[in-house]
């Protein structure tokens, strides 16, 4: 643990007010932009997966799923690798092994994998707005692919529809102005959406997806 001593004083420097903890491991540190150069805090700290329980509550099932590695762990991707519409997570480490694949083990259930053709907008629909309604239900998803460090995610958004096998609505506002709203939708694929005719195809696992412009 490091405790950095402040206010500085003219020469930014300041004595320890105490001696450290070393059975803590406790450190002094008057300077704390060397810190990352003399003490690489970030590789003691263990990764934490957090399970949404609802109404703002999550639980720590990082020791149950064995996502805690002290690899030092620097980027996470979320992505269906499977093919099965289930979000596996990637993890780039320092440390304890370039990449961890953890599998989703949950119980299946229904899903709605968008992508976006775009026309008037941007060709991948980046900045588009969905929303699915699910009965009195309604997910609301923006298409701004994860950007952590060296890492990026997929240009495309995922509903979980638990039990339900249908999409009552999808409504799409895509960044020109453009809205499409799509009725009665059947779960458990990945479609492509059209932003030039609001035109829908399945994308068949192991494809590619037209872009709808000229490389």
């Amino acid at each position: 643990m490091a405790v950095v001593s402040q206010p500085f004083d003219r020469a930014a420097t300041c004595s320890a007010p105490a001696a450290p903890d070393l059975e803590l491991g406790e450190f002094w540190e008057d300077d704390p932009w060397t810190i990352a150069f003399r003490h690489n805090l970030s590789g003691f700290e263990r990764n934490r997966t957090f399970l949404n329980l609802g109404n703002r509550r999550f639980a720590d099932i990082s020791y149950l799923t064995g996502s805690d590695s002290d690899g030092d762990g620097r980027s996470v991707v979320a992505a269906d690798f499977r093919g099965n519409g289930q979000m596996d997570l990637l993890v780039r480490q320092v440390g304890g092994g370039p990449l961890l694949l953890f599998e989703n083990h949950f119980p299946m259930q229904s899903y709605l994998k968008v992508s976006l053709r775009g026309s008037k907008s941007n060709s991948l629909g980046i900045g588009a707005r969905l929303t699915v309604v699910l009965g009195d239900r309604r997910l609301v998803r923006e298409l701004y692919p994860s950007n952590t460090f060296h890492s990026q995610a997929a240009s495309f958004v995922h509903f979980g529809l638990a039990d339900r096998d249908t999409v009552d609505k999808l409504i799409v506002r895509w960044p020109s102005g453009t809205v499409h709203e799509l009725t009665d939708l059947d779960g458990d694929r990945h479609i492509v959406i059209d932003e030039a005719g609001g035109t829908i195809s399945t994308v068949q696992p192991g494809t590619m997806i037209p872009t709808g412009r000229d490389e």
